[in-house]
């Protein structure tokens, strides 16, 4: 069975086909005949070796990264208590370990990870929604603001912060984020309430619509210190990639690491009726098949890709 598999670290280049052995469901797993992967940042971090060396890990290989898949659904273990049936669509975030990753054909999880993929959506679109929607909840659920509190976002048209700002608004608050001119318009349709230009002081203009600043931020643009001010006394400030300031103005940091919404079902679940009620947007850049898995990498390292690049199986 193929796999996109790395047996080195390194750039883009060391992603190649690689076999395989089928996988076959255990008592509470689903298995998954994957039609679309995602392509993430963290896919990149990981290829390049970065979250071995952080997490002091020995590297295992062949290994296969990738945290989003959407497929059909084929195998379904005796145990399995999920209202889920062998032909339904379905999506589901995956934590790679060894080949377990989502660049691959065919791949077990466990039912609590596996959601029925939004209604009218393709694979491709569906591939985008598990990791990073997820993961702007969870960074929506650490900053824990209330309807019509203040929330600003770095890095909005990214998929990130364009999760972050849909269930942002679907949870009542106020969004100000960041853009360039070329992306005012998406930021628009996402919803954002006041878009500010990134080439200005981002502080600065926060500061200029809230002289007391915002509630809480989301960094998704890993602007991290130089965000700080934009915060009022006593706000929260989360990042994505594990930046905590230092104590200060009674600030409440936190990172948020999409691992503790792993297995998730309800978090996943409710996302996808949000997708089917029209409040979160699927956003697709490109698709490549997996052969052409290296030049999905080059394109989100080279940036400005808005959605996901997505590896299409079948």
């Amino acid at each position: 069975m193929r796999a996109i598999g790395i047996m080195r670290y390194g750039g883009p280049e060391v992603l190649e086909i690689i076999d395989v052995e089928e996988v076959n469901a255990g008592h509470e797993e689903i298995r998954i005949k994957n039609f679309a992967s995602a392509v993430n940042p963290t896919d990149i971090v990981a290829r390049s070796g970065m979250i071995a060396k952080f997490r002091k890990d020995d590297p295992v290989f062949p290994s296969v990264p990738g945290m989003d898949v959407a497929g059909i659904v084929d195998q379904i273990g005796e145990a399995v208590s999920a209202d889920i049936k062998i032909g339904d669509r379905v999506m589901g975030m995956v934590i790679p370990n060894g080949n377990h990753g989502a660049y691959r054909e065919q791949l077990i999880l466990n039912q609590s990870a596996v959601v029925l993929a939004p209604k009218n959506s393709s694979h491709e679109e569906a591939s985008t929604l598990p990791m990073n929607s997820l993961t702007a909840r969870l960074s929506l659920d650490l900053l824990n603001l209330k309807s019509g509190q203040i929330i600003a976002v770095t890095g909005g048209p990214g998929a990130y912060g364009g999760y972050v700002i849909q269930l942002a608004k679907a949870d009542g608050l106020i969004v100000i984020a960041d853009s360039s001119d070329s992306d005012e318009s998406l930021l628009k349709d996402l919803g954002a309430d006041i878009i500010i230009s990134r080439e200005k002081s981002f502080v600065d203009q926060i500061r200029e619509h809230f002289p007391d600043g915002v509630d809480g931020l989301a960094d998704g643009a890993l602007l991290n210190e130089k965000a700080i001010d934009a915060v009022k006394d006593g706000g929260s400030f989360t990042s994505i990639r594990g930046f905590k300031g230092s104590p200060q103005r009674d600030i409440k940091f936190s990172s948020t690491w999409v691992t503790a919404y792993n297995c998730n079902y309800e978090k996943l679940d409710k996302i996808r009726q949000q997708v089917e009620d029209g409040l979160v947007t699927l956003r697709v850049a490109d698709t490549v098949d997996p052969e052409n898995a290296a030049e999905a990498h080059k394109r989100l390292e080279g940036g400005g890709t808005r959605g996901r690049m997505v590896i299409k199986w079948s």
